[in-house]
């Protein structure tokens, strides 16, 4: 019989014990809003804690790398590998006008009825004052980085 071949998960890099109080901190943030009850919402605002909790630990790993330096190339890359941060997130979030992205469906045109972005995305100078925004997606009030 064939030796069967466990996947070993590599060693984080030196400097990731400074981080990890604050990743489990999210993790146990992320299992009590997904034990929530969510009777009485509609489906898509179960998710929206989840959304939020999801760009947070996104946005303190891309904090701690690019703004502020704390963190190494290869804690980067480990808190990527191992799912802690989206990479595809903080790829637009390097971009100019993508600063504050919430989440990556605010941008695709194929989520919407008419083929454009989230209306999350528009500026609030350009929407009527009383007019209040939220995502259908995440439930963000706006993210665009035009304000």
């Amino acid at each position: 019989m064939p030796k069967i071949r466990t996947q070993r998960t590599k060693r984080p890099p030196e400097g990731f014990e400074e981080i990890e109080p604050m990743l489990e901190e999210f993790a146990k943030k992320m299992r009590d809003v997904e034990n929530e009850p969510h009777e009485g919402k509609r489906i898509v605002q179960s998710l929206w804690p989840v959304f939020r909790l999801h760009h947070q630990r996104s946005r303190y790993i891309y904090d701690l790398y690019y703004k502020r330096q704390a963190i190494s190339k290869d804690v980067y890359d480990y808190c990527l590998k191992q799912g802690y941060a989206d990479a595809n997130l903080i790829a637009k979030w390097k971009k100019p006008g993508y600063e504050k992205l919430c989440c990556l469906r605010c941008i695709q045109p194929k989520d919407t009825n008419f083929g454009t972005t989230c209306i999350c995305r528009v500026p609030r100078a350009k929407l009527e004052e009383d007019r209040v925004v939220e995502c259908v997606h995440c439930g963000c009030r706006g993210c665009s980085s035009g304000d």
